[in-house]
């Protein structure tokens, strides 16, 4: 599997750091299998940061072992179990097992409102996930702890 990490810099060696913000899937270094999600993510972390270049970073990554091997979950689509794993993950609230390996659908930028009207009792949990079957969501993996990130193999950055 070859999956991408978009940054401002090339990330040869991956490594957990502080985050400061609530994320997807919690604390970990984020990748993706598609090559166009990597890229928006690293002009938008250059715009952001306004120092090096959009940078995108490759990595092999054997998953047949590094499932096996590590804590893992996987979401194939937005369901009632992603739901509720990404809002308290987002929201700071999450307390149940801390995977070293997490895949599953991307609740990007675009679904923001949808995830806000969630979160105010606007929508039930049901009409929240229909509204995200019609959205287009990326997949992320995300690596949580050394063990994982040490089944990743750098092979090069554009």
């Amino acid at each position: 599997m070859i999956v991408y990490h978009g940054s401002n810099i090339a990330v040869e060696k991956p490594r957990l750091v502080p985050q400061n913000r609530f994320l997807d899937f919690g604390k970990g270094f984020y990748t993706t299998e598609n090559k166009d999600q990597a890229i928006a993510f690293a002009e938008k972390v250059y715009r952001r940061r306004k120092d090096g270049a959009p940078t995108v970073s490759m990595y092999e990554l054997d998953e047949n072992v590094a499932f096996a091997t590590c804590e893992f979950i996987r979401f194939d689509k937005p369901d009632e179990a992603w739901l509720d794993f990404v809002f308290e993950h987002r929201g700071g609230t999450y307390q149940g097992k801390i995977y070293e390996l997490t895949y599953g659908p991307v609740a990007n930028d675009d679904i923001f409102a949808t995830f806000t009207f969630y979160a105010g009792g606007e929508l039930t949990k049901e009409e929240t996930i229909n509204r995200l079957k019609v959205k287009e969501l990326y997949n992320q993996l995300v690596f949580s702890s050394e063990r994982a990130i040490s089944f990743l193999t750098f092979t090069g950055s554009f």
